[in-house]
């Protein structure tokens, strides 16, 4: 690249970069303030908040890029025109499309960086949330149980102990379980441990009985030296199948198809996959409008509020068709292709403004004809 695009692109890509770190700080801090109870009500340390919050951070930059992109570009060339510059590239011979090149660079960066996000990065997130997220229900008694107080770890399912022992065991234990009202169970022991084994989590019960009415109106107690408890049954982890969003991009392009609950997923495969591929293109898309409309030297006196507020509402309007698209591709295999025609017409189109294509020129004589006709 010329000296002088290597300025473009700098100034760009500053500009890009300092509004996808605020933009991408401001969101993460939003989202982070929804899992301060972590720390406040539920006794995780401070690693597991910030494992929990940080792993949402891909998902935010890959949302947030193509934004910071499309403001980054709609400063530097208002910064430019504003400084005289684009003026004097223009008058030194450099073509619109000689100015695009630089930008070009950085859009084809910005892409790299949203699909990998979006294919590799993204998926393996979301499946570690998910694993992070269950270990910390399943974790219940640092989560919720205090001394003294009768916790409802779950509707139904009532928890309580007297203390802890310095070994960390729970003295004076007392359950209650009363989630099916026709098998109400109740559980009283002297001490209580929580014990993992095969990765599962279990609190083993010592020196206790349990007692369990019967359909005669009586009440079977029985006393008991060890009894263990399954604890994964509070761990609320939804289907035993994972959601598509946490299946590798491989995973979702082979599913089994003779699989019943695949074929069952197959349309919210097929959105994701969609989501995946298609969402990246607006990296250009992004970049394109913002350089259409901004792209062509103009003097001070020339105001460009209009062609910026008309940019903004093209770029809001084409995102927000492509999410609702992306949805519909679920029950609607035309929604797929109508997806990924999106970014790409926006792109193209865009392309063909700042060339002088033949879409231009036909609208160029399109608005010659009219005003011939009014004079």
């Amino acid at each position: 690249m010329l000296r002088v695009e290597r300025y473009v692109f700098r100034t760009a890509a500053y500009a890009f970069l300092a509004g996808l770190t605020a933009l991408t700080g401001i969101v993460w801090v939003t989202q982070a303030l929804r899992q301060v109870d972590l720390l406040t009500n539920k006794g995780q340390s401070l690693l597991v908040f910030l494992s929990l919050t940080g792993l949402t951070t891909p998902s935010l930059v890959a949302i947030i890029a193509p934004v910071a992109l499309f403001v980054g570009v709609l400063y530097c060339l208002n910064k430019l025109n504003g400084d005289s510059e684009l003026v004097v590239m223009s008058a030194a011979g450099i073509s619109p499309a000689r100015l695009l090149r630089p930008f070009l660079v950085l859009f084809t960066m910005v892409f790299a960086l949203v699909a990998a996000l979006y294919v590799e990065v993204m998926p393996w997130s979301f499946d570690a949330i998910e694993t992070l997220s269950a270990f910390v229900r399943a974790d219940f008694i640092a989560n919720f149980a205090r001394p003294g107080a009768f916790n409802e770890l779950t509707s139904g399912f009532i928890f309580h102990f007297r203390d802890r022992g310095p070994d960390g065991s729970l003295r004076g234990v007392f359950i209650q379980d009363r989630r099916d009202p026709t098998h109400i169970t109740t559980y009283i022991s002297e001490v209580g441990k929580t014990i993992t084994r095969d990765g599962e989590t279990y609190l083993v019960l010592s020196k206790g009985t349990y007692q369990r009415p019967e359909s005669s109106g009586d009440s079977a107690i029985v006393t008991f030296d060890d009894y263990a408890i399954d604890l994964s049954q509070f761990m609320h982890r939804g289907d035993v199948v994972k959601r598509p969003r946490e299946r590798s991009t491989a995973e979702l392009l082979t599913y089994n198809a003779n699989d019943e609950q695949a074929r069952k997923m197959a349309g919210r495969f097929r959105s994701e996959l969609t989501d995946r591929f298609a969402s990246p293109l607006y990296a250009f898309a992004a970049g394109l409008i913002g350089f259409a409309a901004l792209g062509e030297a103009r003097t001070t006196r020339q105001g460009r509020g209009v062609a910026i507020a008309v940019a903004i509402l093209i770029f809001v309007a084409l995102r927000m068709l492509g999410v609702a698209v992306t949805s519909l591709a679920v029950s609607d295999l035309r929604a797929v292709i109508l997806a990924w025609a999106l970014p790409i017409g926006a792109s193209i189109l865009c392309l063909d403004s700042i060339l002088g294509g033949p879409v231009k020129r036909a609208l160029a004589d399109a608005r010659r004809r009219i005003a011939a006709r009014r004079t």
